[in-house]
C-alpha cells in the first residue's frame, strides 16, 4: 500500500535543525514510508493519548509523529508528518486537531509549557517510550518533568477576566484553553505560546495586552476565520487549508537547502558588507527586484540578534506593509536564524503594530471600528451628496486628507494653508484650501459620530501615542542624569511610568519600505532610541503599488551618508529583466529615493541567462486560459521529471500564475482545476492556502515572493490599467498619472517575481505597458 506524505511547517523547521545524518535517515524513512507506511521496520503505532497521532521510527533515537489526512480514490493513504524529534521528546499528551475557526490542522505540544502551569491544570506529562532501546545512549534519555515541593499559593490568573467559551470562540487551540486560564505571569504565557499555533498565540497575547475584544474578533480571529464552521473530523479538507510541504524524491536536496528554497536566504559575498557594518544611525538599502534587499535585511536581523546579550525579550522588530509578506519573512527567518536568536525577534506587519499601540492606549468604551478606504470614501461621497457639494470629487478630497492632512499631521486650518502639497498635481488657491478644510472637518466629524476611523487615521493616532511615549522616556533620562545617573527604582510596581522606562525596541528592520505612510514612519522612529543601528530600511520606489509617499528626512529619519544601492540581480535573468524594465521606463517617469532625491534603475543588471519571456495574445479569455493550462503542464513536466520520464520532485511552490484583479483569480483557479487537472493554492494575505501545485493570486499578493516559473495572465488593456481610470484623464490629470504609475509598478513587480521563465498573455487588446 502506497502513501502520500506531507510535512507540517513546524516539522520542516524541526528537520532543518537536526544533524545531517538524521536528515539523511529521514530521507530514507520517507522513501520507505511512501512505499508502505505499515512496513514492520517503521513500527508505526498510535500514541495512547491522542489516537490520531502515530509514532514511526527513523532510527533507535529519533521518531516521526504523523496523522492520517485521508485516503484517495485510488486507495492511496494521505499522511502528514507533524513533528520530527528525539524519542525523549515524545509524550502521550501531544495533540492534533482541526481548528474550529480557521479549519487548519494544528499540532500542540504541551512539553514547552511551564511545569507550574501544568500542575495547576492537573496535567502530568507521560513519556510515550519510557524504556530506552538497546544500544541507545541512555544518558540522553529523559523522563517526564520531575515533581517538586508544594508551591506557594499562585497569584490570580493573567486572563481571569475571560472564560473557556470565549477562548474557543476566538480560536484558541482546544488543548491550550484550560492552560491559558491558569497562567499567572507573562513568563508563563510566553512558555505557553512558544510553539503554539499562530492564531492561539495572537489571541492570547492580544487578551493579555488588554486589546479590546471587538478588535481581537475583527483583526485577529476575523481575519482568518472561515465563513462556515469546519468539520473537525475532516482532515482531508483541513490539509488543503494548511501550509505544508509535500515530501518527494527531491527531499534530500530540500532538507540540505540545495534546492530553489536556498535562493530565498542566499547572501552574496558582496552584500555581506551591508549586513555586518555598524551604522551611526538609520541606514537604507535600495535596488531593483531580485537584487537581494530582503535577503540583506534578513541577514541583518541575524547579525543584530547575534550582537545582543541573551535574555532580552524580542528587542528586534521586523515589519513591512503587507500581511502575506510578513508570513514569508517569518518562514525565511526560521530557515536562516537559530531558534535562540529567533526568540529575540518580533515579526509583525505594520497594521498589527498600529492596532497593538492603540489597544494599549484605548479608553474603555471608546474603541473605534477601522474601515478600509472603499468604505471611507463611500461615507465621504454620502456627505457630499447630503451637502449638494459638486465642486470636489470624493476621491480627490480623500487623497488630500490622507496624503496632506494626515500625512503631515496638519492640526489646524492655518497649518493646512501653509502645508506642502508636493506630488498632488492640482494646485489649490487659498480660498479653495479653506473650502476643502471645512469639508474635511465635517467628514472627520461624521466618521467620529459613526465611531469609525480609517487605517491611516489609526496610524496617525498610534504615531502620536508613540511620540508622547518617547517624550516621557527622554524626560526620565534627563531626570536620571540630573540626579547623578542612578537607576530609577519604583517601590510601587503599579507605577504607570514604569511602562516608559525604555523604548520598545533596540533595532528595527523594515522591508518594502516604499509602501509605508508618513504616520507609520513617525511611529517607528519613536519606537527605537536614536543611535547606532537603530533603523535598517530596505525598499525600491519602482515597486510602490500603494499611494503612500514620504521623504524620510521629513519624519525625523536621516539616512544621509548611510544609503546603499544594489544593482546586481541574483534572481531574475537578463532576458526577463530587460523586458520588465521597459514597463517602468520611458515617458520621462521619475521615482523618488525615499528622501529628497530621485532613484534610477541605471546599472541594474543580471548575470543569469535564460529563455526570452514569451508575450502571447489571444482572441478570447477562454483561448487564453487553454493556452495557460498547456504552458503550466509543460512547466510541471519539465520541473518534475528526469530524461527517463521518472518523477524526481514536486512542483509545489515553484510555479505561479499572477493576475491583476480578484475575479480573475477565481476564474483561473476554476479552469485549471476543472479543465486541466492542475491543483491550485490561492495566495492570500496569510500566504498560500492549501498545498496545490500552482500558486495563483493577484499582483499585490506577489510582493516580495519568488518563483522559478511565472505566468502573468489577462494583461489586457482595460484590466491593466483598469478602464475606470479614464474618468480622470481630463478631470484630474495628476490622479490619472498616479493610477498609471501604480499599474506600471504592479506589472513590474509581477514580471520580476520569475527566476527562470516568464510568460505574459492577454486577450483582446494587450496592455499599453507591454512592448509592441
Amino acid at each position: 500500500m502506497t502513501a502520500r506524505l506531507s510535512l507540517y511547517q513546524k516539522a520542516e523547521q524541526e528537520l532543518y535543525k537536526l544533524d545531517r545524518q538524521v536528515k539523511a535517515k529521514f530521507y530514507d524513512f520517507s522513501h520507505l514510508f511512501r512505499q508502505d507506511p505499515w512496513h514492520a521496520s517503521l513500527r508505526l503505532k498510535p500514541l495512547k493519548g491522542d489516537g490520531r497521532i502515530f509514532s514511526a521510527r527513523i532510527d533507535p533515537s529519533f521518531r516521526v509523529l504523523l496523522t492520517r489526512t485521508g485516503t484517495g480514490a485510488n486507495g492511496e493513504e494521505s499522511w502528514l508528518a507533524i513533528a520530527v524529534r528525539h524519542r525523549r521528546d515524545v509524550y502521550e499528551q501531544l495533540s492534533v486537531a482541526v481548528n474550529r475557526v480557521t479549519g487548519v490542522i494544528e499540532f500542540v505540544d504541551l512539553s514547552v509549557v511551564g511545569e507550574s502551569a501544568l500542575r495547576r491544570a492537573g496535567i502530568q506529562l507521560t513519556p510515550a517510550e519510557p524504556d530506552a532501546d538497546p544500544g541507545e545512549d541512555t544518558a540522553l534519555a529523559s523522563t517526564a518533568p520531575s515533581t517538586t515541593a508544594a508551591e506557594p499559593e499562585p497569584a490570580a490568573p493573567l486572563l481571569a477576566a475571560y472564560d473557556a467559551e470565549l477562548l474557543r470562540e476566538l480560536g484558541v487551540a482546544e488543548a491550550l484553553v484550560d492552560l491559558a486560564l491558569v497562567v499567572t505571569t507573562s513568563d508563563e504565557l510566553d512558555q505557553l505560546v512558544d510553539g503554539a499555533p499562530l492564531l492561539t498565540k495572537d489571541v492570547l497575547y492580544g487578551l493579555a495586552a488588554g486589546l479590546p475584544l471587538d478588535d481581537i474578533r475583527r483583526e485577529i480571529t476575523g481575519a482568518v476565520a472561515l465563513e462556515e464552521r469546519p468539520n473537525p473530523e475532516d482532515f482531508t479538507a483541513a490539509l488543503a487549508r494548511t501550509v505544508v510541504t509535500t515530501v518527494d524524491d527531491a527531499l534530500r536536496a530540500v532538507i540540505e537547502e540545495g534546492d530553489f528554497r536556498a535562493w530565498k536566504i542566499f547572501l552574496h559575498p558582496t552584500q555581506a558588507r551591508l549586513v555586518n557594518r555598524t551604522y551611526s544611525g538609520p541606514a537604507r538599502v535600495s535596488g531593483g527586484p531580485g537584487t537581494g534587499k530582503t535577503i540583506v535585511a534578513l541577514h541583518r536581523v541575524q547579525h543584530l540578534a547575534k550582537q545582543l546579550p541573551p535574555g532580552q525579550n524580542k528587542p528586534i522588530l521586523v515589519t513591512t506593509f503587507t500581511k502575506n509578506l510578513t508570513t514569508d519573512l517569518r518562514a525565511r527567518l526560521a530557515s536562516l536564524v537559530e531558534p535562540d536568536l529567533l526568540a529575540r525577534v518580533e515579526i509583525i506587519h505594520i497594521d498589527q503594530l498600529t492596532a497593538r499601540v492603540l489597544g494599549e492606549n484605548a479608553v474603555s468604551g471608546r474603541v473605534k471600528s477601522r474601515v478600509d478606504n472603499l468604505a471611507a470614501i463611500k461615507e465621504l461621497r454620502d456627505l457630499l451628496l447630503e451637502l449638494d457639494e459638486r465642486t470636489w470629487e470624493p476621491e480627490f478630497l480623500f487623497e488630500e486628507w490622507e496624503q496632506v492632512v494626515l500625512g503631515q499631521a496638519v492640526p489646524t486650518r492655518t497649518a493646512y494653508l501653509q502645508a506642502r502639497r508636493a506630488g498632488r498635481g492640482r494646485p489649490l488657491t487659498r480660498i479653495e484650501r479653506t473650502a476643502v478644510w471645512k469639508l474635511l472637518e465635517q467628514y472627520t466629524a461624521r466618521l467620529d459620530k459613526l465611531n469609525m476611523e480609517t487605517w491611516s487615521q489609526a496610524a496617525e493616532r498610534a504615531a502620536r501615542f508613540e511620540i508622547e511615549r518617547a517624550e516621557r522616556i527622554r524626560a526620565r533620562a534627563e531626570y536620571k542624569e540630573e540626579i547623578g545617573g542612578q537607576e530609577l527604582i519604583h517601590r510601587d510596581a503599579t507605577d504607570s511610568a514604569m511602562r516608559y522606562l525604555r523604548h520598545r525596541y533596540q533595532h528595527i528592520v523594515v522591508d518594502e519600505a516604499q509602501d509605508l505612510s508618513p504616520a507609520h514612519w513617525k511611529m517607528l522612529r519613536a519606537m527605537v532610541a536614536p543611535g547606532p543601528d537603530d533603523l535598517f530600511i530596505a525598499g525600491d520606489t519602482h515597486q510602490r503599488i500603494y499611494d503612500n509617499q514620504v521623504a524620510l528626512g521629513a519624519v525625523g529619519i536621516n539616512i544621509k551618508g548611510r544609503a546603499a544601492r544594489l544593482t546586481l540581480s541574483y534572481r531574475t535573468t537578463k532576458e526577463i529583466l530587460a523586458k520588465a524594465i521597459t514597463v517602468v521606463s520611458g515617458n520621462n517617469l521619475e521615482f523618488d529615493d525615499l528622501d529628497d532625491g530621485t532613484d534610477t534603475l541605471a546599472g541594474y543588471r543580471s548575470v543569469l541567462r535564460g529563455p526570452d519571456p514569451k508575450l502571447v495574445g489571444h482572441t478570447t479569455w477562454q483561448d487564453e486560459l487553454a493556452a495557460l493550462a498547456d504552458t503550466l503542464c509543460t512547466w510541471r513536466t519539465e520541473l518534475t521529471t528526469d530524461e527517463a520520464g521518472n518523477t524526481t520532485r514536486d512542483a509545489r511552490g515553484l510555479i505561479a500564475v499572477c493576475v491583476a484583479d480578484r475575479n480573475k483569480v477565481n476564474e483561473v483557479m476554476y479552469y485549471l482545476t476543472t479543465q486541466a487537472g492542475i491543483t491550485c493554492a490561492e495566495l492570500t494575505k496569510d500566504g498560500a492556502r492549501g498545498d496545490g501545485e500552482v500558486h495563483v493570486g493577484t499582483m499585490h499578493r506577489f510582493k516580495g515572493l519568488e518563483y522559478q516559473r511565472l505566468a502573468i495572465a489577462a494583461a489586457s488593456d482595460g484590466i491593466l490599467p483598469r478602464s475606470s481610470i479614464e474618468q480622470y484623464r481630463d478631470s484630474d490629470r495628476s490622479r490619472y498619472q498616479r493610477e498609471l504609475r501604480k499599474s506600471r509598478a504592479l506589472l513590474f513587480v509581477a514580471s520580476t517575481r520569475a527566476r527562470d521563465a516568464l510568460t505574459i498573455s492577454w486577450h483582446n487588446k494587450r496592455s499599453r505597458f507591454l512592448p509592441g
